[in-house]
């Protein structure tokens, strides 16, 4: 499974996922630790919050994202992307990771986060 983090910094999970253009991706596979295998900086208009394309996008092919916060319409976007969120109050990449592939991280439901809900464009 490949998980990307939110990480502004490379160093700890960050919230504001729409507007997020670092990434920490990881591979998990069954009981092997996750291993961090890329990391993505990306151009201002590929953030989620400027990307309004139907095209590729570098995020495309993760199962999911993990971040500190995000509305539910980036929660939606990423859905129709095929690509589940996970919100974490952790702020190690690495631990966020190992949670969600251990089931202790579950993914959010775009329906439940009405009341979170950031404007969309």
């Amino acid at each position: 499974m490949r998980i990307a983090v939110t990480s502004q910094n490379f160093r700890t999970v960050t919230g504001h996922a729409g507007k997020t253009r670092r990434f920490l991706v990881f591979e998990a596979q069954g009981d092997a630790p996750p291993q961090e295998v890329e990391r993505l900086d990306l151009p201002r208009e590929m953030s989620f919050h400027e990307f309004h394309g139907d095209g590729p996008h570098p995020v495309d092919g993760v199962d999911v994202v993990i971040t500190a916060g995000c509305g539910a319409g980036f929660a939606r976007r990423l859905g129709g992307r095929g690509i589940r969120v996970a919100v974490t109050p952790l702020e190690d990449p690495l631990a966020a990771v190992q949670a969600y592939a251990d089931g202790k991280l579950l993914p959010v439901d775009p329906a439940q986060m009405a009341g979170h809900d950031h404007h969309e464009h």
